[in-house]
């Protein structure tokens, strides 16, 4: 129970990462208008280094992602059933024995008054 946590809490950091990185990265048409000036080229990476830094970062997280969903299918096909079931400590009805059917009685006469 305590990998399954721990698996999923990485998998969402992944998830998160990946769609931060994706935001981040500039798209192909982006260098058109880094030539006019507004480039990235005064960044903290320089003009090609952010770029490559994002998609090796956006790679990372993409592996990491991958890893944690093919480990949380493994744990959850192994998950042992021991953990689990509310009916699991109920106690069974016995079983109802069938007894025969009372033999059918004939409807009793009514009582009159009158002699016959």
């Amino acid at each position: 129970m305590a990998m399954e946590i721990f698996l999923l809490a990485i998998h969402v950091v992944a998830a998160v990462a990946i769609l931060v990185l994706v935001l981040l990265q500039h798209g192909k048409g982006a260098d058109m208008g880094a030539s006019f000036g507004s480039g990235s080229a005064g960044s903290v990476f320089g003009a090609a280094g952010s770029a490559n830094f994002l998609s090796r970062a956006t790679g990372i997280a993409a592996t990491i992602f991958f890893a944690t969903s093919i480990g949380l299918t493994y744990v959850g096909a192994h998950r042992s059933t021991s953990s689990g079931s509310l009916l699991q400590g109920a106690v069974p009805e016995p079983a109802k024995t069938e007894q025969a059917a009372p033999a059918p009685v004939a409807p009793a006469q009514p009582k009159s008054d009158i002699p016959k």
